[in-house]
């Protein structure tokens, strides 16, 4: 397997390219992030007669998508095919990510309501230390769950969603 999956050849570099540092200090994610995302073919580097990395502007955006794209909870394979979806490869623009981001939608969605069920609810079950067994929703009593698989089955079925292995 190819090392550099997307690594542009020598000629290609701009002259307006960026080092790995000067990408993590703009981009706020750290370089061994960064050589993770290039492995992954989510972004990728071009490379200097000396072997190092320089990434044209056009990545920050790249990882910028990335960023945004986890916060909402998408999985790092799903962001390589949707920036793979791309024409070649290029950055998104502001349609790819409203496409995009409409298929995450429902996600999102869920995501909130669990967020608004841990906010309204969760905070008196730790306050309270779980001194009364007998009115705390989340109490699973001689552990009846456990033919149900691992997982907050309990808190989750309050928000409207199922465990799953994501």
């Amino acid at each position: 397997m190819d090392p550099h999956p997307r690594a542009r050849p020598q000629a290609a570099l701009s002259t307006d390219s960026l080092t790995i540092g000067e990408l993590s200090a703009r981009s706020g994610v750290a370089p061994s992030a960064l050589r993770y995302y290039e492995r992954l073919g989510l972004i990728r580097a071009g490379r200097t007669s000396g072997n190092q990395r320089r990434y044209d502007r056009a990545e920050l955006r790249r990882v910028a998508f990335i960023r945004i794209a986890q916060q909402v909870g998408v999985a790092l394979d799903e962001i390589a095919a949707a920036l793979a979806s791309l024409p070649d490869n290029r950055t998104p623009t502001r349609a790819d990510w409203s496409r995009l981001s409409a298929l995450w939608r429902t996600r999102l969605d869920e995501r909130i309501a669990l967020l608004e069920e841990l906010r309204d609810d969760l905070a008196e079950c730790i306050g309270c230390g779980c001194l009364s067994m007998q009115r705390c929703h989340l109490y699973n009593a001689g552990d009846r769950l456990a033919a149900d698989g691992a997982g907050p089955h309990l808190l989750l079925r309050r928000a409207g969603r199922r465990v799953t292995a994501d």
